[in-house]
């Protein structure tokens, strides 16, 4: 583009800009002669500037970094980066920027000296320690959006600065970007690449044609990449809090600053393009996003990317010698493959839809003829094939050819035609254990028909293309895509012009047709996309049911609406995973389904030991829901049953029964058939434990991951012992038999003070730690203890219990004693609301002594008859065997990563009840729990549900149902590897 004159550099005057060639030496003495500074000099990349940090003797603190700027560029460019810098500074307190240091009378510390290329201006700039963001490490959405949030503030702040040292033409600059790629191309030695790149640059300056002179201009950083933004010294997740480097600052495209922060994402292992989004509403929330800045925003992306490879390549070729050049081509490559890999057009419509601007709709494309001759409307059947559709019950998503045979048993119900949804995820293209969204979202519509039957045009147009079982209409605005399976030809060839009504096309009965309708100047679409760029893809499509008569597809309740009324109506306290979670509304199996129709590994879910959805479980509740549903005090069989049988899995003289709803309750209730039965009121329990939400089940639950008061606000009759951890507890390794005498003297003391305990809760293999197994013994010592002065023993297996260890259907069986109250629930409904307390005969008659025991639902038939169901679920199913089988290859996978990452510190448990512990130092033991988010995070991105547990929430906590097989086990090994791989390629990773 035509441009004045500037007074700065012009780089197309130029031409190459190599870096002043300073080496240690030069440093070191431009330090000492010009600064006074006897130090080290570190030198540090740069592409046109050549930097150094300065340290006090060898490796000692850092002093500043020593900016040495390019021979191009003046003394008044550099007084304007300066200026700019201590203006964001000034502005912003909460950030760090490099700014000038300056003498005590404030001047800045900067001199013009002397090097092999000529004079230049060297300065003192402030270091930020905490290194950049840099490098191929993935990038967290909170890490993408803090990017984002920076650039809007350094954009909203620079918007009135003005300075002479402005005025320059960079090769960076995007409103150069066609000169910049026309005149480097030829260093891009690959023929394929070469055509690559010049095809972009000229679909990316052309799709800015409409909005390039509307965009608003101003002072630009244009570099806030991850080279530039610094990680907070504090923030072991890589949240960037720091600015360097203003030596891109010029007069230009304000989007562009967001655009250039954005390109520099999509490098990082793992990135692809919607993973910009968080930065493009961060960058909006601060600095609100035009209409046509948000349609200018991926050309400039596709732009930048463009200019960073030539640019990258004509570098390497005038400085050979610079190893940060060099080091960069293989991710700006990258960079340009993810730029282009979706279609601008689409990126558009995304962000869009992301900054809620108004969309731009496909308009709706007038019907003179319907597309099938003479079928009617109300002939035609929709086939719902959504996550909540009946229809995929039973995993029959799963099942090959699934579309087909639903749409035949609509046909043979007697419809003349079956019609699927446009814009509804399909669930039928889900792929379990896939580590990529797959292509759910549908931007069409397919036919299905009944019989014979002719397609006409719908209205006037033209064939512009016609080959056996496809053909494409002009219709003014849009393009109809018609195809179908079968040899049969359309009756039209490409030119022809069309009237309303002309035949297309025979086909035969049973055909499937796919029909489409989209902007003429859009791109090809798929009949399928993935959920993330769905909003992209159908902004460029209208809905072709109107061509067949029928009513347009309604909109849908979007998870972000859902999340909010979520929040209007239930309790805050009662949180949801994840920050930005996926709607969940199926399971089956160890699989969980959002809307979207992405299928993730359950990993967490011991509600469900049967599998989410087992047929057997439903069918048997769905069934005794038809007979009978009341409370326990009607006599019926089921209760008798399912208490004999929950009865006889324990040993003597366990032999006694209580029905409730919930762990929590089981818990409540046992600590009072405990009081009640010894008369004492006095309750030890240990440390880092959760027990239940009741009152008493709170009182004696002591993790302060639940409740950071836990240990403060226990009331005077809870006494706490320490958390019997081998691992990171008090007594390790082999010193880890201590914790029960520990214990033991706590329990004698407090009979010594008149205080004997009525009851010691403890879960019997200790699940909220971690899936940590209590010290040989240690149950047997302290349990002899609290009997000993007249106390009874608690087991809580509502995590371990039912199988879920392997080797022991009951965890309190690993310890080798017997409790006197055993309290269990989750497992025991495979979702039901279900709970038990087992006890004594003995032990549950002396509950009366309080009055009697009611529970409306506790035991009812439909909970009696789950009850039972999972019992011979778990038998015929042989899921204990399972756990074990498949827990020993679990774990043992497990291990054999803690030896490729340093940060797995160890891999506790049995069974299928599993943790995996993250430390930032295998000897100090320093928990790692930012960490463990961030990894929770990117392990749902890769289709795995996992989550932290512990008081320090640094262990994964594993217990998925128990009919988890062996694939999946190894996909979330390999995904659990993958993870930690993205996120520890630095020093600073995990």
């Amino acid at each position: 583009m035509p441009h004045e004159q500037p007074s700065g550099v012009d780089f197309f005057a130029r031409k190459a800009l190599p870096a002043p060639r300073v080496s240690g030496s030069d440093a070191r003495r431009i330090a000492a002669e010009h600064f006074g500074l006897t130090v080290h000099a570190d030198a540090l990349g740069s592409q046109q500037d050549t930097n150094f940090l300065l340290r006090q003797g060898d490796g000692g603190t850092a002093v500043a970094v020593l900016k040495i700027a390019n021979p191009a560029f003046s003394a008044t460019e550099t007084a304007a980066q300066d200026a700019a810098a201590d203006l964001v500074a000034e502005a912003h307190p909460g950030l760090r920027v490099a700014t000038v240091l300056r003498d005590p009378a404030g001047a800045r510390r900067a001199a013009t000296v002397v090097t092999e290329d000529g004079p230049v201006t060297a300065r003192l700039l402030r270091f930020l320690p905490g290194g950049a963001l840099s490098g191929p490490r993935h990038l967290s959405p909170r890490t993408v959006s803090a990017m984002g949030s920076i650039a809007g503030r350094v954009g909203t702040t620079l918007r009135d600065f003005r300075h002479p040292g402005l005025e320059r033409v960079l090769q960076w600059d995007p409103q150069y970007a066609d000169r910049v790629v026309g005149g480097l191309l030829h260093h891009v030695a690959e023929a394929d690449r070469r055509a690559a790149v010049e095809a972009a640059t000229a679909g990316a300056w052309a799709g800015l044609g409409e909005v390039r002179d509307a965009l608003p201009r101003q002072a630009v950083h244009l570099d806030l990449t991850d080279d530039n933004l610094v990680r907070s010294p504090g923030s072991r997740a890589g949240l960037p809090d720091g600015i360097i480097d203003f030596g891109d600052l010029t007069h230009s495209w304000a989007v562009a600053e967001l655009a250039v922060c954005l390109s520099s994402v999509l490098h990082h292992t793992g990135a692809e393009p919607h993973h910009v989004l968080p930065a493009v509403r961060a960058f909006h929330a601060v600095r609100p996003l035009f209409a046509e800045e948000a349609a200018a925003l991926w050309p400039l992306v596709v732009l930048r990317a463009a200019a960073l490879v030539v640019s990258g390549r004509q570098q390497a070729d005038v400085d050979g010698d610079n190893a940060y050049v060099n080091a960069a081509l293989a991710g700006e490559w990258r960079i340009f493959e993810q730029a282009v890999s979706v279609p601008s057009a689409v990126m558009a419509g995304l962000v869009a839809d992301a900054l809620g601007l108004p969309a731009r709709p496909a308009p709706s494309l007038p019907v003179g003829r319907p597309l099938v001759a003479g079928l009617a409307p109300d002939g035609i059947a929709l086939l719902d094939l959504s996550t909540e559709a009946d229809a995929m019950d039973h995993g029959a998503w799963l099942e090959p050819g699934a579309e087909g045979r639903l749409a035949a048993d609509l046909l043979a119900q007697g419809s003349a035609a079956v019609a699927t949804r446009y814009g509804r995820p399909r669930l039928t293209a889900a792929t379990p254990l896939s580590a990529d969204s797959p292509a759910t979202v549908a931007t069409g519509v397919d036919l299905w028909l009944g019989g014979p039957a002719g397609l006409q045009a719908p209205r006037d147009g033209e064939v512009l293309t016609a080959s056996p079982g496809r053909a494409t209409i002009g219709c003014g605005l849009h393009l109809l895509d018609v195809s179908w399976d079968g040899p049969a030809a359309p009756g039209v060839r490409a030119g022809e012009p069309l009237r309303a009504g002309d035949p297309l096309a025979e086909l035969p009965a049973g055909t499937r047709v796919h029909l489409a309708l989209r902007r003429r100047q859009s791109p090809e679409v798929p009949a399928l996309v993935r959920p993330e760029y769905a909003a992209g893809w159908l902004a460029l499509t209208a809905d072709p049911a109107g061509l067949l008569g029928l009513a347009a597809t309604s909109g849908t309740t979007s998870s972000a609406e859902l999340l909010g009324r979520r929040g209007a109506s239930f309790a805050d306290v009662q949180e949801h995973y994840y920050d930005d979670p996926p709607r969940i509304e199926r399971g089956w199996r160890h699989h969980l389904v959002s809307t979207d129709g992405r299928v993730y590994l359950d990993i967490v879910n011991n509600v469900t030991p049967l599998g989410h959805a087992h047929p057997r479980v439903e069918q048997a509740v769905s069934r005794q829901l038809r007979r009978l549903n009341t409370n326990s005090r009607f006599h019926y069989a089921s209760v008798v049953e399912f208490t004999e049988r929950l009865a006889a899995l324990l040993p003597e003289p366990l032999d006694t029964v209580f029905l409730v709803n919930s762990g929590s309750e089981a818990v409540d209730l046992a600590l009072r058939l405990a009081i009640g039965a010894t008369g004492r009121h006095d309750v030890v329990a240990l440390r880092e434990a959760y027990h239940g939400w009741t009152y008493a089940s709170d009182a004696v639950s002591t993790s302060v991951a639940d409740n950071p008061n836990a240990l403060t606000s226990r009331p005077a009759w809870v006494h706490t012992v320490d958390s019997p951890n081998p691992y990171r507890g008090r007594h390790r390794g082999a010193d880890a038999t201590a914790y029960a005498g520990d214990a033991v003297r706590v329990v004698d003391d407090l009979a010594a003070s008149g205080r004997a305990p009525g009851a010691f809760v403890s879960e019997s293999f200790y699940g909220n730690a971690g899936a940590v197994a209590l010290p040989d013994g240690y149950l047997r010592q302290v349990y002899a203890a609290v009997r000993r002065h007249g106390g009874l023993t608690i087991a809580d297996e509502i995590q371990v219990g039912y199988g879920r260890l392997g080797s022991w259907f009951w965890g309190f069986e690993q310890q080798g004693v017997v409790p006197d109250i055993v309290t269990v629930a989750k497992a025991m409904g495979n979702g039901h609301p279900l709970g038990a307390v087992i006890t004594s005969r003995a032990v549950a008659d002396r509950y009366r002594d309080q009055g009697y025991f009611f529970s409306s639902t506790g035991g009812s038939p439909v909970s009696s008859i789950a009850g039972l169901t999972v019992l011979d679920t778990l038998r015929d199913e042989d899921l204990q065997g399972n756990a074990l089988r498949v827990g020993t290859h679990l774990r043992n996978r497990l291990r054999a990563l803690a030896d490729r990452h340093p940060v797995i510190g160890a891999v506790h448990g049995a069974g299928l009840y599993l943790g995996v512990e993250l430390v930032r130092d295998r000897v100090t033991l320093e928990p790692a729990p930012e960490e463990t988010a961030e990894l929770c995070d990117r392990m749902l991105e890769l289709g795995v549900v996992v989550q932290p547990t512990g008081d320090h929430l640094n262990v994964l906590k594993i217990k998925p149902p128990l009919c988890i097989d062996r694939a999946a086990a190894d996909f979330f090994a390999d995904m659990l590897d993958r993870a930690l791989t993205e996120l520890s390629p630095g020093p600073r990773g995990l």
